[in-house]
């Protein structure tokens, strides 16, 4: 294991290069993570980099057109500063960005604590605990130049590609007796229309918000009450640049929007 020296040099070292905007091509050999554990650990460090409240946690690479872009097998949890959110209808900076894509996101508000324990929550329990649903938008990013040569470990160290978050207003609808997985959510940029699935969200969004408070659950991290879970993109990442509007359209669990410069 990482001793605690060698994880906060890693994590510092992420750090920096997301304030800079800048990139590296890999982390020294001593500090770089062998395991997923190892992974996580450098990625916790990163919230002594913050005065804020954890605003809420993200899911990256849900869907096979997402594991396909950064070159996983599988999702991995990561951290959403509030530094890094954007008001809905608001404006992104490019600055530093080079993955350069906006995706589509059920996002979930939690009503109570689920602490870490030994045995699995289901999804029943996990939905119990969720106060609202969100339409969202994530804006992810990584700080190594070739993200998808940089491996699982090295991407979960690197925040699973977290950067920037769009956060919708809660759905008014009924959305408990809604089915999630064909809800088809329609993306607007450039005067071209893109439609979503709630199925490339692990086969559903609330078997991906479950999926994370388990992952959570085995790191003896507790999902608190009040942070937001965003699942992963309903939509291959579409590619974005400097001028464009994307607005996404989940009918009736609401819209949000964000701007780029």
């Amino acid at each position: 294991m990482l001793d605690k020296n060698a994880i906060a040099s890693a994590s510092k070292t992420l750090h920096d290069h997301w304030r800079a905007g800048t990139k590296l091509s890999g982390l020294d050999e001593k500090l770089r993570p062998r395991d997923r554990i190892e992974a996580y650990a450098i990625q916790a460090a990163i919230e002594k980099y913050t005065s804020a409240s954890l605003f809420g946690w993200k899911i990256a690479a849900t869907s096979e057109a997402g594991q396909r872009h950064i070159n996983v097998d599988g999702p991995m949890a990561g951290r959403i500063l509030a530094e890094t959110v954007i008001p809905d209808g608001g404006t992104a900076s490019m600055a530093g960005n080079d993955m350069r894509v906006a995706e589509p996101e059920f996002a979930f508000h939690m009503r109570v604590d689920l602490p870490a324990r030994p045995t699995p929550y289901t999804v029943q329990q996990v939905l119990d605990a969720v106060d609202t649903l969100h339409p969202a938008i994530e804006i992810p990013d990584s700080r190594f130049a070739d993200f998808a040569a940089a491996g699982e470990a090295q991407l979960i160290a690197d925040n699973a590609c977290a950067h920037l978050f769009v956060l919708g207003p809660a759905a008014t609808a009924d959305w408990r007796s809604m089915d999630l997985v064909e809800e088809r959510p329609v993306m607007t940029m450039r005067g071209e229309k893109f439609v979503g699935h709630g199925k490339n969200v692990l086969g559903d969004p609330r078997v991906a918000l479950t999926w994370l408070a388990n992952e959570l659950r085995q790191l003896g991290v507790t999902l608190k009450a009040g942070r937001i879970v965003t699942t992963g993109t309903c939509h291959p990442p579409l590619p974005i640049q400097s001028g464009d509007f994307f607005a996404v359209d989940f009918g009736a669990l609401g819209k949000v929007s964000v701007g780029f410069e």
